[in-house]
């Protein structure tokens, strides 16, 4: 899966960015690399954050759950 970073400059010299796709997902970075690898962390724990609200969401319920593979 591929995911497009939009990426502005912010203020002090430093460059804000935000996942397109994702737009909750926003970082910053004093280069291209590092907001590029501070995105990816701010998903992560998006993607945790989210997983720990679904399962309280879902506590009780019979549910099924699959891996998703995403190419």
């Amino acid at each position: 899966m591929k995911l497009t970073a939009i990426i502005e400059p912010g203020e002090n010299g430093w460059l804000v960015g935000q996942i397109e796709e994702i737009p909750a997902v926003i970082s910053q970075g004093k280069s291209v690399e590092e907001l590029k690898a501070n995105l990816i962390d701010a998903l992560q724990l998006f993607l945790e954050v989210q997983k720990e609200l679904t399962d309280q969401d879902y506590k009780g319920k019979t549910i099924t759950r699959t891996e998703l593979i995403v190419a």
